[in-house]
């Protein structure tokens, strides 16, 4: 479904209410470029935008199907750009992602947008407040869309991180609670952000850094500010991961630590249970000729003695931090 679509003039919005077709015929004549939005293409709908800007075979292949990784390829006259989005559902604490793709050539930007994410009507509107920069043309809403996106990945990091510390403190609390399985989905959700924001370095670094011939000069100092944020964000999910895997080994230390200890308390159990088992078992054999059976004192002294080792027994446990 086509969003929105203008096209613009020195930062401003010109010719509304024309088609794709006579505006794309009006940039290329009279100068300008055309911005189109897309969500959720199907193959109809986006077979229009192929004949209107002659897009190349494989990256209008890359556009329908999706489920691409984070990459910048050149085509002849055309950049192809795909990057990640990120949704935090605060509810199940789950990182879904989502995909944008932009085609751009000397008068066009195209965006399409699959899953979820934030919406980029914000970005059309803040800049069509700022001409000074829209004028740059369509690197710089390639540049505004990724800041938008890149700057939802330090929020995501952050709430990941709140996550992870919480985590962290259970793990290390005098609660007897094992976090094993949340440690592995946090791990999961951490993959998933990660596999989102990783491969994104080396396209980010192209345009702030290798594409001086494409890039404008003035857009690059901007660019190499998003790149800034985008390192930090895989800072930030570097450093979680280090600690959700260090907190895993403590959490799996702790449950053979409080395996060990239950072990302890069996055996001294079955230690305390097993001496008057013992005595209580020869004295039922039953034979004739037995000591003490005939003597008075007999039944005494030996519940006597059971009692005493018993006790000694447990004495000695108790103190040793066995029970």
């Amino acid at each position: 479904m086509i969003m929105d679509y203008a096209l613009y003039r020195d930062g401003h919005r010109a010719l509304d209410g024309a088609t794709i077709s006579e505006l794309i015929a009006s940039a290329r004549k009279d100068g300008g470029f055309l911005w189109v939005g897309v969500s959720e293409p199907t193959s109809a709908e986006f077979d229009g935008l192929v004949q209107d800007f002659q897009f190349h075979p494989l990256a209008v292949e890359d556009a329908i199907t999706a489920k691409q990784r984070p990459k910048l390829e050149t085509y002849e006259g055309m950049t192809f750009v795909v990057f990640r989005t990120t949704f935090y559902e605060e509810r199940a604490s789950q990182v879904t992602t989502g995909e944008i793709l932009t085609f751009i050539g000397d008068h066009y930007i195209v965006v399409v947008r699959h899953g979820e994410g934030s919406p980029l009507a914000g970005v059309r509107n803040r800049l069509e407040q700022n001409p000074g920069l829209l004028k740059h043309g369509p690197y710089a809403v390639l540049h505004a869309i990724m800041d938008q996106v890149i700057d939802s990945y330090i929020a995501i990091a952050a709430e990941l991180e709140r996550d992870v510390i919480e985590v962290e403190q259970s793990v290390f609390s005098d609660r007897k609670v094992y976090n094993s399985e949340k440690i592995y989905f946090l791990k999961r959700e951490l993959l998933e952000f990660r596999h989102a924001i990783d491969p994104l370095l080396i396209p980010l670094q192209r345009l702030a850094v290798d594409f001086n011939d494409i890039v404008p000069d003035d857009l690059a100092p901007f660019f190499r500010d998003t790149l800034d944020h985008l390192n930090s964000a895989v800072d930030i999910a570097d450093g979680l991961d280090d600690l959700l895997t260090s907190a895993l080994s403590a959490d799996l230390a702790h449950v053979q630590v409080q395996q060990n200890e239950d072990m302890r308390k069996i055996t001294s159990w079955v230690a305390l249970a097993s001496t008057p088992t013992m005595v209580a078992g020869i004295y039922g054999m039953n034979f004739e000729h037995m000591p003490e059976l005939g003597w008075t004192f007999g039944y005494p002294l030996v519940l006597s003695f059971m009692v005493a080792v018993t006790s000694f027994l447990y004495y000695k446990f108790k103190k040793s931090g066995w029970l």
